[in-house]
C-alpha cells in the first residue's frame, strides 16, 4: 500500500461557510428549530459545512409539497412530457459534472478516477434509462367472450404509487439515490428524499438542476437528518407516505417494515449482505484476481455487493493468497483528486471505529493476517482522516464473526475448498442473499452453480456489471423485492385492470 503523502495537487476549496439546507417545494430552507449537524471530509476530519437537521414540521411540509404536486402540475403531464422533463436533468446533471463529482468526493473521500467513472454518469445515466423503460414497456391485454355472445376488453393501466419516501445510504450516494428518483419519477410519483447524514451534498444539489429543467416544484424535495427521533423516523412514520424504498442495513431495514405496517404501505428494500466469491482451480486467475481486487476493495469496502468471503479450490489457494495480497500491496492511498490514487477513506471515523473492532475481532478468533489489520501512516494534512488499511485474512474457522458478519469495509477471508459442494455449502451459509461471484471457464459448472447459490444476483467472471433492464434485490436477510427495469415498474406504480364490455 502506498501512501501519496505530500505530492498531491491542491484541492478545490468549498465555501467557508457551506450549509446544507432542505430542499422542499422548490427552495431551499432551514430548520425551524435551527437545529443542525456538522458534515466532516473523510480526508482529513476538516469540516465541509452544516447540515439542517430537519423535524417533523419539515417533514410535513415536504410530504405536503409533494402531495399538491401528485394532484397538480406534475399529476398532469404526460408521460412524453415526463420523460423529456428527466431526459433533461440527466443532460443537467452531465452538464455540472465537476461540480457533483467534486460534491460526491469531498463527502465520500473517494478518489475521483472512480466516482467520475461510476458514481456521477449512473447517476445521471438512471434518469435516462427508466424513462425509456417505462415509455417503451406495453401493459396487458385480453380479449374475453362473455355468455351473452358479446365480448369484453381486459387491459392494465399503470397509476403513480404516490408519495415515495426514499432512504438512500452514504456509500453510492448519487448512484443509488437516482436509481430510486428516476423510476419513481419515471412513472409519475412526488419523492421526499431523506440521504444519508454522512453525504448531503449531491441529493442537496440536485435540487437546483431540478429547477433549472423546469420539474414543478414538489416533485422532488429533500430532508436532511438523521434516523431515531428524526428525518428518517419523522418521513418512514409519516400517514401520507403512500410506498417506502430503502437502501441500508438489515436492522435499520426491519425498523422501517415495522413503521411502514401502519397503513400497509409498500416497501422496496435492498439491505446488507456478506457476499461470497467461489474460485475454481480451472478459472482464469488473472481475471480473477483482478474482479477480487475490485469486489473486495473497491470505494475501501464499502460496497453493499462487494465479496467478504472467499473461497479458493485447494490446488490454487496459496498462489491466489499469494497473489491478492500482492495486489493488496500495491494500491495507492491518497486524496480524492491524486491522479494515481485507487483508495480512499473510509466514510467517517466513526464506520472506521466499526471496522476496527472487526480487525481486532479477527486476531482474536485466531484469524491470521496476511495483509493490513490496523491504521496507515499517512501524511500529516491526512492523519485525522478515516484511513483504514485493506485487509486480508485466512485461517478463521467457519462460525466465526468476521466471517459471518457484515463488515462493510476493505477486508476479505479466504478459505480453501476441496469440492464443488462443499463450496456452495459454504457459501450458502449465511443468513444473507444479496449476491455472489463464481469464477470458473467450465460452462457446465458456472451454471450449474450459480443455479445453487441462495442470493438475488450472481455474477460468473465477473462483478458489478450491471443491466440496469435487469432485476436487482437480495434474498433472506438481504432485502425484499426487486427494482430494475420493469421491476422498478413494478414497485413504483399500481397495476389497475380495465374491463369494457362491447
Amino acid at each position: 500500500m502506498k501512501n501519496q503523502g505530500s505530492a498531491l495537487t491542491e484541492r478545490a476549496i468549498l465555501p467557508e461557510e457551506k450549509t446544507f439546507r432542505h430542499f422542499i417545494n422548490g427552495e431551499y430552507v432551514d430548520s425551524t428549530d435551527g437545529k443542525t449537524f456538522e458534515n466532516r471530509d473523510p480526508v482529513d476530519n476538516s469540516l465541509i459545512g452544516l447540515v439542517c437537521e430537519a423535524g417533523q414540521k419539515e417533514v410535513d411540509a415536504a410530504v405536503r409539497a409533494a402531495r399538491a404536486a401528485l394532484n397538480g402540475p406534475w399529476g398532469k403531464l404526460t408521460q412524453a412530457d415526463r420523460v423529456e422533463l428527466l431526459n433533461r436533468v440527466a443532460d443537467r446533471i452531465n452538464e455540472r459534472f465537476e461540480e457533483f463529482l467534486e460534491a460526491e468526493c469531498r463527502d465520500t473521500g473517494k478518489p475521483r478516477s472512480v466516482a467520475s467513472h461510476i458514481d456521477i454518469p449512473r447517476g445521471a445515466a438512471n434518469f435516462k434509462a427508466f424513462s425509456e423503460t417505462l415509455a417503451n414497456h406495453p401493459t396487458e391485454t385480453f380479449k374475453l367472450d362473455t355468455p351473452d355472445s358479446q365480448g369484453a376488453l381486459n387491459y392494465g393501466h399503470r397509476v403513480p404509487k404516490g408519495v415515495v419516501a426514499v432512504i438512500s445510504p452514504w456509500n453510492l450516494p448519487l448512484l443509488l439515490m437516482t436509481f430510486k428518483v428516476g423510476p419513481a419519477l419515471a412513472c409519475g410519483n412526488t419523492v421526499v428524499v431523506k440521504p444519508s447524514e454522512e453525504t448531503p451534498a449531491t441529493a442537496t444539489l440536485l435540487g437546483e438542476v431540478m429547477n433549472e429543467c423546469g420539474v414543478p416544484t414538489g416533485v422532488y424535495n429533500v430532508v436532511h437528518g438523521l434516523g431515531p427521533d428524526s428525518a428518517g423516523e419523522f418521513l418512514t412514520a409519516h400517514h401520507d407516505v403512500d410506498a417506502i424504498t430503502f437502501t441500508g442495513e438489515t436492522q435499520t431495514g426491519e425498523i422501517i417494515m415495522r413503521a411502514a405496517s401502519v397503513g400497509l404501505r409498500n416497501v422496496s428494500m435492498e439491505c446488507g449482505g456478506k457476499n461470497p466469491a467461489i474460485v475454481f482451480a480451472d478459472c482464469d486467475l488473472d481475471k480473477a484476481i483482478e474482479g477480487t481486487m475490485r469486489s473486495s476493495f473497491v470505494n475501501c469496502g464499502q460496497v453493499c455487493l462487494g465479496t467478504e468471503r472467499i473461497y479458493v479450490e485447494q490446488p490454487i489457494f496459496d498462489d491466489f493468497v499469494a497473489r491478492l495480497k500482492a495486489g493488496v500491496e500495491g494500491l495507492k492511498l491518497g486524496r480524492p483528486e491524486d491522479a494515481d490514487a485507487n483508495f480512499g477513506p473510509l466514510v467517517s471515523l466513526e464506520h472506521r471505529e466499526k471496522v476496527l473492532s472487526y480487525y481486532k475481532l479477527a486476531v482474536a478468533e485466531g484469524a491470521t493476517v496476511v495483509v493490513g489489520g490496523g491504521v496507515p501512516d499517512m501524511d500529516e494534512t491526512m492523519n485525522d482522516g478515516a484511513w483504514i488499511e485493506p485487509t486480508i485474512w485466512i485461517g478463521a474457522s467457519d462460525d466465526a464473526r468476521i466471517v459471518n458478519e457484515e463488515i462493510f469495509g476493505p477486508c476479505c477471508h479466504i478459505r480453501p475448498f476441496d469440492t464443488e459442494e462443499e463450496a456452495i455449502n459454504l457459501a450458502n451459509d449465511t443468513d444473507y442473499g444479496l449476491c455472489a461471484a463464481i469464477w470458473t471457464e467450465n460452462l457446465s459448472r458456472a451454471t450449474r452453480v450459480a443455479e445453487a447459490m441462495e442470493v438475488g444476483l450472481v455474477w460468473v467472471n465477473s462483478w458489478f456489471l450491471r443491466d440496469l433492464r435487469t432485476a436487482f434485490g437480495g434474498a433472506k436477510q438481504s432485502g425484499i423485492g426487486r427494482e430494475g427495469g420493469v421491476h422498478s415498474l413494478n414497485f413504483y406504480t399500481e397495476l389497475k385492470n380495465i374491463c369494457i364490455k362491447y
